[in-house]
C-alpha cells in the first residue's frame, strides 16, 4: 500500500476533503500572527492561502514595500506570489522528516514589509497524511518458550513502528487463529502501542515442538496500512526459574551532551537457579525503539547502560529504555524491566543572530532613524540558557543615529552581539557590513584659487598653453568631471578662436599664434562641472600673459629718406667739436629689453670726425673740420636692438660741408601718377607701350656711340663700382625692379595692376624704403645699402659686424637667394652678361630684360611704359658717374 500511486490517489482524497477543513487560516490579533494548517507531501504551487488579504494589505503594494518571507528553517518551504498575494506550497513537506514522531508538527515563518516597516509572524502547521506503513524490524520473530510455562505467561513481542503520528499511526496488532496463544495490546506513556503474547493453554513439546503465527500491526488511517511479521515459536524442556529484576522501573537523569561511555545506570537482575540456568544476559527487549539502540548500549554481562550517540536535549527531553534479563539454562525466560531517562538542559547552543533583511548601500543623505537591518535571534536552549531580550518576538532594528557623509566614511563595519543568560553565557557576534552610497552634494574644487600662465608669443598653433586640475570627492559619476571654458570676447572676437580645453583632462591649447605687441595678456574662465544630477559645477579664472619675444627689428623713423635716396644732411664748415649733426631716432615693437636700442657707427668716410651717442641717436662732430677733409662724408649707422639674439637695422646719411646752411632742401617728392590718371591706364600703357619702344631704339643707337667714344673712361669707372640691379614681383600683381651701387639710395620701379583697371596703382619712380627691407632681413639690408662700397670698405664693414652675430656677410661673387645683386670686386676684370625676366601682368608686352653691358652700362630692351624716364636716368647716370666715383648727388632726378 506504499506505491507512489496509492500517494497520489490519497492526496488527491486529501484535496478534495478536506480543502476547507484543513486549509484553515487564523489571524492572531494579539500575537500578531497568522496560523496556516496544510497536509504534508503536497505538490509545488498548490495553494495555501491569500496572505495579503488575511493581513490587509494592497496588492499593488507589494513589490513596492519589498515583501518577503523569512523562513527559520532551513528549507523554503512556502513562497509567497506578489501579483496576488497567495501563499503557495514550494518544496514538498515531509512531516516526519521536519518534525519526526512529535504529535504537533509546524515551523514558523516572518512576513517582513518595509516602508514603513511591518513584522508578521506566520505559524505553519503541517498535518499528517498517512502515507507510512507499520513496519517490523524484522520479518521473523524467533521464541524459545519452556514447555513448562504456565497459562497466563507473557512474552513481549517487538514492537512495529509506524513514522505517522495521531489517528494515522499504529493503532492496534492482529495475530493469526491458533489454539494456544492470544494477543494482549499495552499502550506507553506516550500512546505508543506494543502487543505481548499471552499463553493460553499449555505447551506440550512432545505433541508440537514448534508452532508459526503471523503478526499483524495495522494503524487508523484511511484507508488503513498494515506490516505483518511471522513468529517462530520453539518450545524447549523446562526451565523453572527466571530471572528477577530488583524493580521493574527505573528513572534516572542525564545530563545532555554526555560523553560517550558514560553509565546511565547499572541494572541488576538475579536467579534462583544454579549453574548455567543462573547465569544472567542482559540485552534491549523488543520494545526499545531504534534510536534508544543508537544512543544507549547495554553490557550483556554487567547490565551496565552506557551512553553511544549524542544526547540533545532539544531533540529529546526523555527516553525509555526496555531492558530484558535472560538466563542461559535451556527453557530460559527472559524477563523485562523499563529505565525512564530524563535528560537535562546544558547551555550548549550558541545564541543564532539571522539578517532579515538588510538595506544596503545606504544613501548619505538618509535621515536619521532610517532603518538598515532588521535582525532576528534565536536560541535553541530553554529556559535561562536560552532566554534572550527582544523587542518584537526576538526581532531587532538596526537603524542610523546621525547623517552619514561618504567622504568621511565610505563604509562600517557593525559587529552584533547576542548573549544569553547561560552559566556560563554564550554568545555570537555578527558583523554587518553597511556601505555608504555617493550623492552629488560636494561640487568640484581646482587646486589652486587662480592660475597665472606665462606664454611666448610666437607660439605654434595647437600647442599646449596649460593644465588646469580639479577635484571631486565624490565617487562615480558624481565624481567625472568636465571642462569648459566660457563664452566671452577678446578683441571683438570669440574666445573659442583663441584657445580650447579639452573636456577630459583640462589640458588647454592656443588656437593660433599669439603676437605680444597686438594681445599682452586676456583672462579665461575654466568651468569643471561633474556627471551628477543635478550636476554642480565650479569656475576658476586663468589669465595668460603674452611674453615678448624679440621679433621686430627696429624701425628708423628719422631721418626719412625721400625716394628710395639717402637723407642728406647739411655740416657747415665751422662746426666745432661737438657740434650735433643730426639726431637717428628709432622705434622697436617689442617690449622690455627686446626694444631697448643701441645705436654704432658701423662706417664712416672719416672715423675720427664723427661719433654716435650709443643710446640716444645723436651724431656730434669730434673735432673741428680742417681744409683737406672731404666736402662729402657718408655715414651708416646701425641701430640694433638688446633681444637674444639680437636684431638690427641700418640707415645712410649724407653729409655735405658747407660754407653756410641753405634755406631750402632739394624736393624729392613722390613722382606717382595722380589717380585721375590710372582710370585710363590701360590705354595709356598701350600708347607708351608704342612710343618708348621707338625712343628705346633711338637710346639703344646713341648708347652704343657714347659707349664707343667713351671706352676707355667708363670701363674703368665702372669697375671701381658695385653696381646691383634687383627685380622682384613685390606683391601680386606687381613687379619691382631695384638697383644700388654707388648710389646711396635704393630706387624702386614698380607697377601695380589689380583685375579692375580702374582701381589700378601705377607707381614710377618711388623710393623703396631700406626699413621695410631690414624689417624682413637685417642681415640682407646692411648688404644691400653697403654693396656699393670698395672692397676695402666691405673688409671694414666685416670686422665691425664681428659684434653682431645676427648680421649676415655676403661672400665675394655670391648673391641672396631672392634678388640677382652683381658685384665686380676686380677692378680689372670684365663682368658676364646677367639678365633677370619680370612677368608683368596685365600687359600686352609681358617681359621686359634690363641688362648690364660688359662695361658697366644699364642697356634697357623691350622696356615698357613704367620705364618711360629711363633713358634720361641712363644719361644722367652715366654723366654724374664720370664726375664723381663715388657719389651720386640728389640733382640727377631734376
Amino acid at each position: 500500500m506504499d506505491t507512489q500511486g496509492e500517494k497520489k490517489i490519497l492526496f488527491g482524497k486529501w484535496h478534495a476533503v478536506c480543502r476547507f477543513a484543513l486549509f484553515t487560516c487564523v489571524l492572531d490579533a494579539a500575537w500578531g500572527q497568522i496560523r496556516y494548517s496544510i497536509p504534508e507531501e503536497l505538490e509545488h504551487g498548490a495553494f495555501v492561502g491569500n496572505i495579503a488579504e488575511d493581513l490587509g494589505l494592497d496588492l499593488n503594494k507589494l513589490s513596492a514595500r519589498r515583501f518577503r518571507i523569512v523562513s527559520g528553517a532551513r528549507k523554503q518551504y512556502v513562497e509567497v506570489n506578489l501579483e496576488n498575494g497567495v501563499l503557495f506550497v514550494n518544496e514538498r513537506i515531509d512531516r516526519e522528516e521536519l518534525c519526526e514522531q512529535s504529535l504537533s508538527c509546524s515551523f514558523h515563518l516572518q512576513v517582513v514589509i518595509e516602508n514603513p516597516l511591518e513584522l508578521y509572524r506566520v505559524e505553519m502547521e503541517i498535518l499528517d497524511v498517512n502515507d507510512n506503513s507499520p513496519s517490523f524490524p524484522w520479518t521473523e520473530f524467533n521464541l524459545d518458550i519452556s514447555e513448562s510455562a504456565a497459562p497466563g505467561s507473557r512474552f513481549p513481542l517487538e514492537s512495529a513502528q509506524d513514522l505517522d503520528v495521531g489517528s494515522n499511526s499504529l493503532r492496534t496488532y492482529l495475530l493469526s487463529v491458533n489454539e494456544h496463544f492470544l494477543l494482549d495490546i499495552q499502550t506507553r506513556s506516550d500512546g505508543s502501542k506494543f502487543a505481548e503474547l499471552v499463553l493460553q493453554s499449555p505447551l506440550d513439546r512432545e505433541q508440537q515442538s514448534a508452532h508459526q503465527m503471523v503478526l499483524t500491526a495495522v494503524d487508523g488511517g484511511a484507508p488503513e496500512r498494515s506490516g505483518t511479521a511471522q513468529i517462530d515459536i520453539t518450545v524447549l524442556d523446562a526451565n523453572d526459574n527466571a530471572p528477577v529484576f530488583d524493580q521493574s522501573f527505573y528513572r534516572v537523569r542525564l545530563a545532555e551532551n554526555a560523553p560517550k561511555g558514560t553509565v546511565v545506570i547499572k541494572l541488576n537482575a538475579s536467579d534462583l537457579d544454579e549453574g548455567p540456568n543462573a547465569d544472567i544476559t542482559y540485552s534491549f527487549s523488543g520494545h526499545a525503539p531504534l534510536k534508544v539502540r543508537q544512543l544507549f548500549s547495554v553490557d550483556a554481562r554487567t547490565g551496565e547502560i552506557k551512553v553511544k550517540g549524542v544526547i540533545d536535549y532539544e531533540k529529546a527531553r526523555m527516553h525509555e529504555i526496555y531492558v530484558q534479563a535472560k538466563d542461559k539454562g535451556p527453557s530460559a525466560v527472559a524477563v523485562h524491566c523499563k529505565v525512564l531517562v530524563n535528560v537535562l538542559d546544558k547551555n550548549d547552543n550558541l545564541p543564532e543572530v539571522i539578517l532579515t533583511s538588510v538595506s544596503t548601500p545606504v544613501q548619505e543623505d538618509a535621515p536619521p532613524g532610517t532603518v538598515i537591518a532588521v535582525i532576528s535571534v534565536m536560541d535553541k536552549d530553554s529556559g535561562e540558557n536560552g532566554n534572550l531580550h527582544s523587542s518584537f518576538k526576538n526581532y531587532y532594528t538596526l537603524v542610523t543615529s546621525d547623517f552619514l557623509d561618504r567622504e568621511a566614511v565610505a563604509e562600517y563595519n557593525i559587529t552584533l552581539t547576542a548573549r544569553d543568560m547561560g552559566s556560563p553565557p554564550l554568545f555570537t557576534r555578527k558583523t554587518i557590513l553597511v556601505q555608504v552610497s555617493d550623492v552629488n552634494d560636494n561640487a568640484p574644487r581646482f587646486k589652486q584659487p587662480s592660475y597665472t600662465v606665462y606664454l611666448t608669443e610666437n607660439n605654434a598653433p595647437g600647442a599646449s598653453i596649460c593644465s588646469v586640475t580639479a577635484q571631486d570627492p565624490d565617487s562615480g559619476q558624481n565624481a567625472y568631471l568636465s571642462y569648459s571654458i566660457m563664452d566671452a570676447d577678446i578683441q571683438g572676437m570669440a574666445m573659442s578662436t583663441y584657445v580650447s580645453i579639452n573636456s577630459d583632462n583640462g589640458n588647454i591649447y592656443a588656437l593660433r599664434s599669439f603676437d605680444h605687441e597686438q594681445l599682452k595678456n586676456f583672462q579665461i574662465t575654466v568651468q569643471a562641472q561633474d556627471a551628477g544630477f543635478p550636476p554642480l559645477i565650479s569656475n576658476v579664472t586663468v589669465t595668460i600673459f603674452v611674453l615678448d619675444q624679440n621679433d621686430n627689428a627696429p624701425v628708423i623713423v628719422s631721418p626719412v629718406t625721400q625716394n628710395g635716396s639717402a637723407p642728406s644732411e647739411a655740416l657747415p664748415r665751422s662746426a666745432d667739436a661737438g657740434h650735433l649733426v643730426t639726431r637717428i631716432s628709432a622705434v622697436d615693437a617689442d617690449a622690455g629689453q627686446n626694444s631697448r636700442l643701441f645705436y654704432q657707427m658701423l662706417q664712416a668716410t672719416d672715423p675720427s670726425l664723427f661719433s654716435v651717442a650709443l643710446y640716444t641717436g645723436e651724431i656730434r662732430t669730434i673735432r673741428q673740420l680742417v681744409e683737406k677733409d672731404p666736402t662729402r662724408h657718408r655715414l651708416v649707422i646701425l641701430v640694433k636692438d638688446n633681444g637674444q639674439p639680437p636684431l638690427s637695422a641700418t640707415v645712410s646719411i649724407i653729409l655735405s660741408v658747407v660754407d653756410s646752411l641753405p634755406d631750402l632742401q632739394p624736393d624729392l617728392g613722390d613722382l606717382s601718377l595722380s589717380p585721375h590718371h590710372s582710370s585710363n591706364f590701360t590705354l595709356y600703357l598701350i600708347v607708351s607701350l608704342g612710343a618708348i619702344s621707338f625712343t628705346f631704339l633711338v637710346a639703344i643707337i646713341v648708347l652704343v656711340t657714347v659707349r664707343r667714344l667713351k671706352a676707355s673712361t667708363t670701363t674703368e669707372v665702372f669697375k671701381k663700382s658695385n653696381l646691383n640691379v634687383r627685380m622682384s614681383a613685390s606683391a601680386p600683381g606687381c613687379a619691382e625692379a631695384t638697383s644700388n651701387g654707388a648710389l646711396p639710395q635704393v630706387y624702386c620701379y614698380k607697377m601695380c595692376l589689380t583685375p579692375e583697371s580702374s582701381k589700378s596703382d601705377f607707381m614710377f619712380l618711388k623710393p623703396c624704403s631700406p626699413v621695410m627691407s631690414v624689417q624682413q632681413n637685417n642681415a640682407k639690408s646692411t648688404d644691400y645699402l653697403t654693396s656699393g662700397w670698395s672692397a676695402l670698405d666691405r673688409n671694414e664693414l666685416a670686422n665691425n659686424r664681428a659684434t653682431t652675430p645676427n648680421e649676415m656677410s655676403l661672400q665675394e661673387g655670391a648673391a641672396p637667394n631672392y634678388s640677382w645683386v652683381p658685384k665686380y670686386t676686380q677692378p680689372h676684370s670684365e663682368p658676364p652678361d646677367y639678365q633677370h625676366n619680370v612677368y608683368i601682368p596685365g600687359t600686352t608686352s609681358d617681359y621686359s630684360t634690363l641688362k648690364l653691358a660688359p662695361r658697366g652700362e644699364l642697356d634697357v630692351y623691350n622696356t615698357f611704359s613704367t620705364f618711360g624716364k629711363k633713358k634720361r636716368f641712363i644719361s644722367n647716370y652715366e654723366q654724374t658717374f664720370d664726375r664723381d666715383d663715388s657719389l651720386i648727388s640728389n640733382d640727377i632726378f631734376k
